[in-house]
């Protein structure tokens, strides 16, 4: 399976690949190192020149979000093609098709690599210009790609369009932010106001974050609407990574790529089904066949029918279902650093993960989160296509062709056992919790105490039901495994929920890896460990100027002005904290 336009990876290959290497080697003589080698001593004129350029900062990125996303959904047509197999040439053998996709890998990861580091670096109008030319070049390539033949085999008309549109719309986000890098910088330059290199690693909702705690609690709760109660409540001292938002933007840019596939591979099997009932009927029509034959072949073209219906209905069903997991994986990402933040470890199970192991499962995690979707989305689509399929042919088939009464009278007997199976679960538990509890000790209390009564009866009342509980058992069993396989196929592409019961998560290697990147997060951008390191780092630069407290920096460079008060009680915080004993001689209030 291949996606259609897969030549695009060689369109204008060398042409594009000399430029890549070009502007790494510009970006790069422009870097500064941080720290001066001895090739500084033998050529002076460098200054720490020659640096690493570093593409996206996976760990404490929080800037240039949206454009690092977009530069990520640039590439998402190479990754799908990546995806599907369709970089690997025809004569490649099977071992050595691992290291041919990692050198495919590489090669989409060399030519997408600009786009990154344009935006990352600190020269920002040599980035800013070079990024505009190279994204304005694999813009034309497309578009000539495109223009030479919208059409194709797979889809049909406007194939390319399809497939290539979002790709698009990302360059053309880049272009327009090359552009506004590029004129903002020139005009700072122009005014003479030259921004100072020395940044803070203390970011602005951090600090916030750190100033909220440090707040009274509001004495009345505040009024939540309907949608931050039910659907998403907003957190201005909360702000997503880098990493998460691209993954969020590539996955759903990939997510609508593979569902275009998907549906090519549908039409190829409907007409292949097609073609199989076209040959039925030309032989029963050719030759003198039994109305058994012609009878199935009704049954063939009614299932064809039935299975194109649900399978075009459930497409859109499983593609909510997959873009509803994109929002409540990032929901839940804030709520679990947050349980982190407060010292709340105890959700998790961190016997499973090493910490050693976080490092990797940083680099791991956005690239797995997107396979897991991906696949879940076709997982869960053929297992919503299954359970269609039953209920046409057990509720509305039936009612189409007017047999609905012999339909209900063939499931009456199923239905009557389940029922009865029900009821007698439910009366075991109602007698057990009626007559043999004893009464509650307080009225307000909303149960009976866990203290036996009738113990006779209920000796009794245990015997005799033992033997029908056997049989009972195996319903339950059965029930047990239809319900894992069911719950594990709709969490398939949850990486944040375990599908391994509990004792057997380190078996659940994409759970490992969402613990492992949680407690990198954690240790890395901790509000509160960060705000205590930068206030160590301005006490260190100021400690010639006058003070009059130790920790009158608190209000730091970064111009996060602190109330007296609040810094009164931060003092009597840390005295407390190193004096214990002087909180009982404190007044009640």
């Amino acid at each position: 399976m291949c996606l259609p336009g897969t030549h695009l990876l060689n369109y204008g290959h060398n042409d594009l690949q000399r430029n890549v290497v070009a502007i790494i080697i510009v970006l790069s003589c422009l870097e500064k190192r941080s720290r001066e080698r001895p090739i500084d001593e033998k050529w002076p004129f460098l200054r720490r020149r020659c640096g690493i350029l570093i593409p996206l900062d996976f760990v404490e990125a929080f800037a240039n979000r949206w454009s690092l996303a977009f530069a990520f959904g640039a590439t998402a047509s190479k990754v799908m093609i990546l995806f599907s197999g369709g970089c690997l040439p025809l004569q490649v053998p099977r071992w050595a098709q691992v290291p041919v996709i990692l050198v495919c890998s590489m090669e989409v990861g060399l030519s997408s690599y600009p786009f990154f580091i344009c935006l990352s670096t600190l020269s920002q109008i040599t980035g800013a210009l070079l990024g505009f030319l190279y994204t304005g070049s694999w813009f034309i390539v497309i578009v000539l790609n495109i223009a030479q033949c919208p059409h194709g085999q797979v889809v049909g008309k406007y194939e390319k369009i399809l497939f290539y549109w979002p790709s698009l719309l990302c360059l053309v986000f880049l272009l327009s932010r090359f552009s506004h890098i590029l004129m903002k910088t020139l005009w700072v330059r122009l005014r003479q106001d030259l921004p100072s290199e020395e940044t803070s690693f203390l970011k602005i909702h951090q600090a916030q974050y750190v100033q909220q705690l440090m707040r009274k609690p509001p004495r009345l709760p505040l009024q939540k609407s309907w949608i931050q109660r039910k659907v998403y409540e907003w957190d201005p001292d909360f702000r997503f990574p880098s990493r998460m938002i691209c993954m969020a933007v590539l996955a759903l840019i990939c997510l609508y790529l593979f569902v275009m596939i998907e549906v090519y591979v549908g039409k190829l099997v409907l007409l292949t089904l097609n073609i199989l009932e076209e040959n039925f009927e030309t032989l029963i029509a050719a030759q003198n066949t039994s109305e058994v034959l012609a009878s199935s072949v009704q049954r063939l073209k009614e299932f064809i029918d039935v299975t194109e219906d649900v399978w075009i209905f459930t497409t859109f069903t499983a593609c909510l279902t997959s873009v509803s997991y994109v929002v409540h994986i990032l929901a839940c990402y804030r709520k679990h650093m947050k349980r982190l933040w407060a010292g709340k470890k105890q959700f998790l199970p961190l016997a499973t993960c090493k910490l050693s192991h976080s490092v990797a499962a940083i680099a791991r995690y956005s690239g797995w989160q997107i396979a897991y979707l991906v696949w879940g989305y076709l997982i869960v689509h053929i297992v919503q296509c299954l359970f269609g399929v039953m209920l046409m042919y057990i509720l509305v088939l039936p009612i189409k062709h007017g047999q609905a009464i012999e339909a209900v009278k063939s499931l009456g007997p199923g239905i009557l056992t389940v029922a009865i199976v029900v009821g007698l679960m439910v009366l075991q538990t109602v007698t057990a919790t009626r007559f043999f509890l004893q009464p509650k000790i307080s009225p307000d209390d909303k149960e009976k105490p866990l203290a036996l009564d009738n113990r006779k009866a209920f000796h009794n009342f245990n015997y005799f039901f033992f033997f029908y509980n056997v049989l009972l058992g195996l319903s339950a069993c059965l029930y047990r495994l239809l319900c894992s396989v069911v719950v594990g196929a709709w969490l398939i592409a949850r990486i944040d929920r375990t599908i391994m019961p509990k004792g057997y998560e380190a078996a659940d290697m994409g759970f490992r890896t969402w613990i492992g990147m949680l407690l990198m997060d954690h240790y890395h951008t901790n509000p509160t460990l960060v705000c205590f390191c930068h206030i160590l780092v301005v006490q260190l630069r100021i400690q010639l100027q006058p003070r009059t407290t130790s920790y009158h920096c608190f209000s730091n460079g970064s111009d996060f002005r602190v109330s007296k008060k609040a810094r009164t009680r931060w003092l009597l915080l840390y005295t407390l904290l190193n004096n214990p004993s002087l909180s009982a001689l404190r007044k009640p209030k």
